[in-house]
């Protein structure tokens, strides 16, 4: 390397005013990178983490700061918050989610965030321990009745799962009634990353196959909302759930336009967060599960320890420690949430690297917690990386699966629950075996899904 040339590859790292920015990576601007972006996104993030902790990916006019350090995500997502709003991909979902609490910003947000709240308080969630079980028991039911037949499709039954436990504890509704949410949330998330990866450079109002099922999806999502609220407003809004919070909110709007449209906004977002992490989540805990048979005992062990034959109350929650362990090993491997992406609104420092205005930068959970300092030979699923006996040394934001800072989930509590009453009575009263010719590929969508889902043998124990 000529000495010409190792002076201009330090000035585009020192950047303009000769601020160091973080290394480019090789495969910037390249087919490979675009290929990734597309089809392996996961990949993508994996591949420029092996490259460092601090990398800078150029796609076209755009750069993107990929930082994947503990430090690094405190600072984007905790201590200068305020710089950094919601990026790429969240961006691109607003066409379907509006400004609902997964999108919105600044006073907006904590307008929105101060609405729902209450429905999320500890003595609130604790009372829907009961609702969360009867689901759980009508999906084992579900289940059940497929034993020694043609394999279930768990991520779908997970899904339906997590729907009516959503309608019963937060919106106090019964979404059974509204069978097209799981295929219209599907066809969102598929628009958002085609609009993320095409750059603006496919117009939106092409009728693609793709945007035509986007656009049935958007109809079909304001239907059910508005079906939704015209059945509550009929009845008493009294009540503590956040259906009846977000009319009560709605309707203090000078212009009742914009409470119609912040109410759209806010139970469509809240329909999709409420449900498909939980959802993901106890999909990849099955597929791990049947993986790791030694687990799967020592899981039921537990279970069936604690539980006996009875029908779990809410003290049983405490006294399920490995089963909180599984859940959050297989959030580490496999969080819910993989990419927190966001937009510096002006020039920062992060790590000793210069950040200009305007950039976007990329926090991964799904990286994060494949950190090879941070956890010993990370790829192994072992949930006594998590037994609360022994000392944690790791840094607190080295596993992150439900955000942190401002924007912490605010459904972490009763997502929590539900995954731990679920999972221990599904593994109480059934076996479940992958088929053994499908492949697990995940898909790193707005979450992190399992591509074509998880078709299992269900058999009675």
């Amino acid at each position: 390397m000529t000495t010409t040339t190792r002076r201009a590859r330090a000035a585009r790292r020192r950047g303009r005013g000769g601020r160091r920015l973080p290394p480019g990576t090789p495969f910037s601007a390249t087919p490979r990178l675009l290929k990734q972006l597309v089809s392996d996104r996961l990949g993508m993030m994996t591949t420029a983490a092996g490259y460092g902790d601090a990398v800078r990916m150029v796609m076209g006019p755009r750069q993107l700061y990929f930082f994947n350090h503990p430090d690094h995500a405190k600072h984007v997502l905790a201590d200068n918050a305020g710089n950094y709003h919601k990026g790429i991909g969240l961006a691109q979902a607003r066409r379907a989610l509006g400004d609902g609490l997964l999108t919105s910003e600044g006073d907006l947000w904590r307008m929105q965030r101060r609405a729902i709240q209450p429905a999320f308080q500890h003595k609130r969630i604790a009372r829907q321990a009961d609702a969360i079980i009867e689901e759980a028991a009508k999906l084992v039911s579900q289940l059940r009745r497929h034993a020694g037949g043609p394999p279930v499709d768990v991520v779908r039954e997970m899904t339906d799962l997590t729907l009516g436990v959503l309608g019963r504890t937060l919106l106090d509704t019964d979404l059974s009634a509204y069978s097209s949410i799981g295929k219209a949330f599907e066809a969102v998330q598929d628009q958002a990353m085609f609009e993320m990866v095409s750059q603006g450079m496919v117009p939106t109002w092409l009728p693609l196959p793709k945007q035509l099922r986007f656009r049935r999806a958007r109809r079909e999502l304001d239907g059910i909302v508005g079906r939704m609220v015209a059945e509550r407003s009929a009845r008493s809004t009294e009540g503590d759930d956040a259906l009846s919070l977000l009319i009560v909110s709605t309707r203090a709007e000078a212009d009742p336009a914009v409470g119609r449209r912040r109410m759209r906004d806010e139970l469509v977002t809240l329909m999709l967060a409420g449900h498909e992490t939980t959802a993901s989540t106890l999909g990849w805990s099955f597929y791990l599960l049947d993986r790791h048979p030694a687990v799967m005992e020592r899981l039921r062990d537990e279970v069936t320890r604690v539980l006996g034959d009875r029908t779990p109350v809410l003290d049983d929650l405490h006294a399920l420690p490995f089963t909180t362990m599984v859940l959050q090993e297989v959030m580490r491997l496999y969080p819910p949430v993989w990419l927190l992406s966001r937009l510096a609104q002006a020039d920062d420092e992060i790590g000793g690297y210069h950040v200009p205005a305007g950039s976007d930068v990329l926090i991964s959970p799904y990286t994060i917690h494949r950190h090879p300092a941070l956890w010993k030979d990370p790829e192994r699923f072992d949930p006594d990386r998590f037994d609360p006996d022994s000392p944690d040394t790791r840094p607190r934001y080295a596993h992150i699966p439900f955000g942190a800072g401002p924007r912490f989930c605010v459904g972490n509590h009763l997502g929590m629950m539900e995954a731990t009453f679920v999972l221990a009575m599904v593994v109480r009263e059934l076996g479940l075996a992958k088929v053994r010719n499908h492949t697990v590929v995940p898909e790193a969508m707005l979450s992190l899904r399992l591509r074509g889902g998880l078709p299992m043998h269900i058999t009675e124990r």
